[in-house]
Protein backbone atom coordinates (compact mmCIF):
# COMPACT_ATOMS: atom_id res chain seq x y z
CA UNK A 1 0.00 0.00 0.00
CA UNK A 2 1.34 3.41 -0.97
CA UNK A 3 1.62 6.19 1.57
CA UNK A 4 -1.55 8.20 1.83
CA UNK A 5 0.43 11.43 1.49
CA UNK A 6 1.73 10.35 -1.93
CA UNK A 7 -1.76 9.48 -3.10
CA UNK A 8 -3.08 12.85 -1.90
CA UNK A 9 -0.21 14.64 -3.65
CA UNK A 10 -1.13 12.87 -6.88
CA UNK A 11 -4.78 13.91 -6.50
CA UNK A 12 -3.66 17.49 -5.95
CA UNK A 13 -1.62 17.35 -9.16
CA UNK A 14 -4.64 16.04 -11.06
CA UNK A 15 -6.80 18.91 -9.82
CA UNK A 16 -4.12 21.46 -10.76
CA UNK A 17 -3.72 19.93 -14.20
CA UNK A 18 -7.46 20.15 -14.84
CA UNK A 19 -7.57 23.73 -13.56
CA UNK A 20 -4.77 25.03 -15.80
CA UNK A 21 -5.32 22.75 -18.81
CA UNK A 22 -7.13 25.29 -20.99
CA UNK A 23 -4.72 28.11 -20.11
CA UNK A 24 -1.69 25.96 -20.90
CA UNK A 25 -3.24 24.70 -24.12
CA UNK A 26 -4.16 28.19 -25.38
CA UNK A 27 -0.68 29.57 -24.63
CA UNK A 28 0.98 26.72 -26.49
CA UNK A 29 -1.40 27.18 -29.41
CA UNK A 30 -0.57 30.90 -29.62
CA UNK A 31 3.17 30.19 -29.56
CA UNK A 32 2.88 27.60 -32.35
CA UNK A 33 0.34 29.42 -34.52
CA UNK A 34 1.43 29.95 -38.11
CA UNK A 35 -1.67 31.89 -39.15
CA UNK A 36 -0.70 35.03 -37.26
CA UNK A 37 3.05 34.78 -36.63
CA UNK A 38 4.28 36.47 -33.47
CA UNK A 39 7.45 38.42 -33.09
CA UNK A 40 10.28 36.95 -31.06
CA UNK A 41 9.59 39.24 -28.09
CA UNK A 42 5.90 38.28 -28.08
CA UNK A 43 6.81 34.59 -28.14
CA UNK A 44 9.17 35.02 -25.20
CA UNK A 45 6.42 36.78 -23.25
CA UNK A 46 4.08 33.87 -23.98
CA UNK A 47 6.74 31.40 -22.86
CA UNK A 48 7.27 33.37 -19.64
CA UNK A 49 3.52 33.17 -18.96
CA UNK A 50 3.68 29.44 -19.62
CA UNK A 51 6.60 29.06 -17.23
CA UNK A 52 4.85 31.11 -14.55
CA UNK A 53 2.14 28.45 -14.23
CA UNK A 54 2.60 26.02 -11.32
CA UNK A 55 4.92 23.09 -12.05
CA UNK A 56 2.46 20.53 -10.77
CA UNK A 57 -0.10 21.70 -13.31
CA UNK A 58 1.95 20.16 -16.14
CA UNK A 59 0.45 16.90 -17.46
CA UNK A 60 3.84 15.22 -17.58
CA UNK A 61 4.05 15.31 -13.79
CA UNK A 62 0.96 13.12 -13.40
CA UNK A 63 1.57 9.49 -12.58
CA UNK A 64 -0.87 6.64 -13.07
CA UNK A 65 -1.47 4.70 -9.84
CA UNK A 66 -3.12 1.40 -9.02
CA UNK A 67 -6.78 1.81 -8.10
CA UNK A 68 -6.58 -0.55 -5.10
CA UNK A 69 -3.06 -0.30 -3.72
CA UNK A 70 -1.81 3.05 -5.01
CA UNK A 71 1.29 1.43 -6.49
CA UNK A 72 2.89 3.79 -9.06
CA UNK A 73 4.58 1.17 -11.23
CA UNK A 74 3.51 -1.68 -13.52
CA UNK A 75 -0.01 -0.36 -14.11
CA UNK A 76 -2.28 -1.63 -16.85
CA UNK A 77 -4.30 1.15 -18.46
CA UNK A 78 -7.24 -1.08 -19.34
CA UNK A 79 -7.92 -2.07 -15.74
CA UNK A 80 -6.25 0.67 -13.67
CA UNK A 81 -4.55 -2.00 -11.58
CA UNK A 82 -0.93 -2.89 -10.92
CA UNK A 83 0.46 -6.13 -12.32
CA UNK A 84 0.39 -8.28 -9.22
CA UNK A 85 -3.13 -7.18 -8.19
CA UNK A 86 -4.33 -7.83 -11.73
CA UNK A 87 -2.78 -11.30 -11.68
CA UNK A 88 -4.40 -12.18 -8.35
CA UNK A 89 -7.80 -10.97 -9.53
CA UNK A 90 -7.56 -12.98 -12.75
CA UNK A 91 -6.68 -16.12 -10.78
CA UNK A 92 -9.73 -15.59 -8.57
CA UNK A 93 -11.94 -14.97 -11.68
CA UNK A 94 -12.91 -11.47 -10.50
CA UNK A 95 -12.24 -9.81 -13.86
CA UNK A 96 -14.70 -10.78 -16.60
CA UNK A 97 -13.09 -11.61 -19.91
CA UNK A 98 -9.56 -11.97 -18.53
CA UNK A 99 -8.09 -15.46 -18.60
CA UNK A 100 -4.86 -17.02 -17.47
CA UNK A 101 -2.44 -17.82 -20.21
CA UNK A 102 -1.81 -21.48 -21.01
CA UNK A 103 0.23 -23.01 -23.79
Amino acid sequence: MAKKSLIQREKKRQKLEQKYHLIRQSLKKKIRSKVSPLSLSEKTKMREKLQSLPRNSAPTRLHRRCFLTGRPRANHRDFGLSGHVLREMVYECLLPGATRSSW
